[in-house]
């Protein structure tokens, strides 16, 4: 009788009176999810979706919307798999209500989990609780809205923080940062406090700041289950980032045709095998558990797409989070699959930055997932690109994009590809 209410309640949840009866076509909610941080509530939207016995979720923040790739209903939980990022939230309802309990677990090493406590209702306009006591003073009327000069207290790169206020008190923006965005963030500014969250399957973000009375702001981050660390702000209208184009330094001493890694199956593959000998090349230096490198994926595939036929060659080499090939394989297998790319990766080794930095000597060092790396077709390094600036940052992502295209451009041109 138990688990038969629970199947029901579950199915009512989803716009289901009873397994057996077909659902209303099309049925679908929109719930305020929450994952208990170490700093307080981490809000996100989920919008859950029935039809024709097909059941589909969407996670939004902000202006993104991501649909979870598979989403299973049973006489016990309700399961969300995340499965690009190895992450799953799985929950059951809580006393036959339409409040959902449960728990956020991702892989982030071969035998190492985080996890946070998830819990959903029905939404109710809102992403971050409204405050209720007033706070007096002029900081409380501070706009928020433009760039702001951001330093973290664990970090000794600049960063720049973009947010926008829109109606009602609702805020969204990302951070800049030299190894790349903090994505899309969204949430609110009342009464001089600034909150914003990001929940995207592996991120899961939370900043909580105050305006102080000189016009800073000072606050805090969570970030999944282990980070924190506090930050301050000081609105600058021209904060800008080093140019990411600077940052990593690289050699021509090393002969890149001489690198090998092994491709999905264990077979070595080499820079000088005959699909890319002689062609311009995109060395794309990544990791499948990295939301920024999901960014990148999907311009590289629209590059792949525009200069195939020029001759230009893209090759991922994938850091991985276990050290464990077959399961390593098998998460960049997903991530293919996930941007349907059309370019082959290889396993480069485990996601440890340092470890990283000894397998590609031609670099000084790796300081950011994803780094790209364009070759002109002798070989030789045309750019190095520290991070990726996601489409979260209207104006920089199309920046970004303009330069390297124009990179590409003249590389094509110079090995004599052109139109």
């Amino acid at each position: 009788m138990k688990r038969a209410a629970i199947a029901i309640a579950i199915f009512a949840l989803l716009g289901l009176r009873a397994a057996a009866v077909e659902p209303p076509d099309g049925r679908a909610e929109l719930y305020r999810a929450v994952l208990a941080s170490p700093g307080g509530e981490l809000p996100f939207l989920l919008e859950l979706e029935s039809r024709d016995q097909t059941h589909r979720a969407w996670i939004i923040n902000g202006r993104e919307r991501i649909e979870v790739p598979r989403v299973s209903v049973d006489s016990r939980q309700i399961t969300l798999d995340i499965e690009h990022f190895a992450s799953t939230i799985t929950a059951v309802p809580a006393n036959r209500t339409r409040v959902l309990r449960g728990e956020w677990k991702k892989r982030v090493g071969r035998n190492k989990w985080s996890t946070l406590p998830f819990s959903a209702e029905p939404a109710r306009g809102y992403r971050f609780t409204p405050l209720t006591r007033k706070e007096n003073g002029p900081e409380a009327f501070t706009p928020i809205s433009g760039r702001w000069r951001v330093r973290f207290s664990k970090s000794s790169e600049p960063a720049v923080g973009i947010f926008e206020c829109l109606a009602n008190g609702v805020v969204e923006g990302t951070f800049l940062t030299t190894t790349g965005d903090y994505r899309f963030l969204a949430g609110s500014y009342e009464m001089g406090r600034l909150r914003l969250s990001c929940f995207d399957g592996a991120h899961a973000f939370l900043f909580d700041a105050r305006i102080k009375s000189d016009g800073t702001l000072e606050g805090d981050f969570w970030s999944r289950d282990t980070w924190h660390e506090t930050w301050t702000a000081t609105r600058d209208d021209s904060a800008e980032l080093p140019d990411g184009f600077t940052l990593t330094k690289y050699s021509d001493r090393v002969r890149l045709d001489e690198l090998e890694f092994p491709d999905l199956e264990g077979r070595p593959r080499s820079l000088n095998d005959p699909e890319f000998r002689g062609k311009v090349r995109i060395l794309e230096l990544f990791g499948s558990w990295c939301p920024n490198c999901h960014d990148a994926a999907r311009f590289l595939v629209d590059l792949d797409r525009r200069y195939r036929d020029r001759g230009l060659r893209i090759l991922g080499l994938a850091f991985e989070t276990t050290g464990d090939r077959k399961r390593d394989a098998a998460q960049v297998r997903r991530f293919i699959k996930r941007h349907d790319l059309g370019y082959p990766i290889l396993i480069a080794g485990i996601a440890d930055k340092k470890a990283a930095s000894k397998v590609l000597p031609f670099l000084d060092r790796l300081r950011a997932y994803p780094t790209t790396v364009l070759l002109r077709a002798d070989g030789s390094v045309r750019a190095a690109h520290t991070g990726f600036t996601g489409p979260a940052s209207v104006r920089e992502h199309q920046e970004h994009r303009r330069r390297f295209e124009s990179m590409i451009e003249s590389a094509l041109d110079e090995a004599g590809a052109g139109p």
